[in-house]
């Protein structure tokens, strides 16, 4: 039976683990696969984490938290 090869894909997701400057940590948020690995490598992952968080804050009526670092999810 032959072997078959995975292809990179670009669709999906790539998680990401949130660090903030308050102590706090999110693990596995979502960034699309399209977003990340370019020439940029993993930089667009953050203003694009940071959009979703100003999101979530109006929504909850909370001020969003300031991130630290992101990091892929298992790279501590």
């Amino acid at each position: 039976m032959a072997r078959s090869t995975k292809k990179q894909s670009t669709d999906g997701f790539v998680l990401f683990d949130v660090f903030y400057e308050d102590g706090g940590r999110a693990s596995n948020r979502k960034v699309p696969a399209i977003e990340v690995g370019g020439l940029d490598g993993d930089s667009p992952a953050r203003p694009f984490l940071e959009a979703q968080d100003r999101k979530i804050a109006e929504m909850s009526g909370n001020p969003p938290r300031p991130i630290q670092k992101v990091v892929r999810s298992g790279k501590g």
